[in-house]
């Protein structure tokens, strides 16, 4: 049984893999390890990021906030997860399912603007090296990570709204394991195409618009780091790129994969596949592409293993 009847009438049932009960108890065990890895990635990221005074740049700023971004993400959606995978229920409340579709929703529109910022930094320090401090200084940073903040809650306030208020006539069992757009707007019974047409528009504008900049900005970084002299200079440029390319591949993949398509188009495992990846495998594997990949980070992770470190920090 995936749900008792005592559960309200208000609540949404998840079915998730309850159709593959044979899967739920490894995929706990799987999305518990998981969730563990990206909390503790991520606020490792964020702890040296602010802590560590050889990490104060822009990059690192930008950097801290994406993990600050992964690891809301991942605390909205994978403790809900876990809890219908472990139990017998497999509910979420109204008030759950909406403040779950509107912070996830916000927190990855977040990201997509974010996104395409950090390759601005990244063009700014490699194309324009002298002006760099003048282009990207501290309050210009916090500008754009607050507008990028406000933007992406904004999007999802205007996306929220139009799919929590689209008629359902009482149906409330969406095959999926947490509430997302394309989910919801399955269960409504009446006429979606304003919707998606929104849908579309919107994921065009948040995740197309900044993915083209994104590429844009990259052409000029390549045309730049082919002109460095200096073989040790243009690997360090080609690193810290390759590090930023690899989250954006990662992330606007199964992003575009679902949001810029009809939701009546979308297939029941590909969708949750999906959302599998850019919920919990994106944000898990962020943190340690960018420590792995960077020896500045990792050096800093070293420093804050010693106890000198946080004596001079206090």
């Amino acid at each position: 049984m995936w749900v008792s009847n005592q559960s309200s009438l208000d609540d949404f049932i998840l079915l998730g893999f309850s159709d593959r009960s044979w899967l739920e108890t490894p995929l706990f065990v799987i999305f518990l390890v998981a969730y563990i890895s990206a909390l503790f990635g991520n606020i490792s990221v964020i702890l040296v990021s602010r802590l560590d005074p050889q990490l104060d740049s822009p990059m690192y700023f930008f950097v801290s906030n994406l993990s600050l971004l992964d690891l809301c993400f991942t605390t909205s959606t994978v403790p809900q997860m876990l809890v219908n995978l472990w139990g017998p229920e497999k509910t979420i409340s109204y008030g759950g399912c909406v403040a779950q579709l509107y912070i996830s929703l916000a927190l990855g529109s977040t990201e997509c603007i974010l996104l395409a910022i950090m390759a601005f930094d990244r063009y700014a320090a490699i194309c324009k090296p002298l002006r760099y401090p003048i282009i990207m200084n501290q309050r210009r940073c916090i500008h754009m990570a607050t507008g990028t903040w406000i933007s992406g809650f904004a999007n999802s306030l205007v996306q929220s709204t139009l799919t929590v208020l689209t008629p359902r006539c009482g149906q409330r069992v969406m095959d999926h394991f947490f509430c997302e757009v394309p989910a919801l707007l399955k269960l409504a019974c009446t006429d979606t195409h304003v919707n998606e047409a929104e849908l579309n528009v919107l994921g065009a504008l948040l995740l197309l618009v900044p993915l083209s900049l994104i590429l844009g900005i990259y052409v000029f970084i390549a045309r730049a780091v082919m002109r460095i002299r200096s073989a040790e200079s243009r690997w360090k440029a080609f690193n810290t790129c390759a590090s930023h390319l690899l989250v954006v591949s990662l992330f606007y993949f199964t992003a575009i994969t679902m949001y810029v398509q009809p939701p009546s188009s979308y297939s029941r495992d590909r969708g949750k596949i999906m959302a599998l990846f850019y919920g919990i495998v994106t944000p898990t594997l962020n943190p340690f592409i960018y420590t792995l990949r960077n020896k500045d980070v990792k050096a800093a992770l070293r420093r804050a293993l010693t106890k000198e470190f946080w004596v001079r920090t206090r």
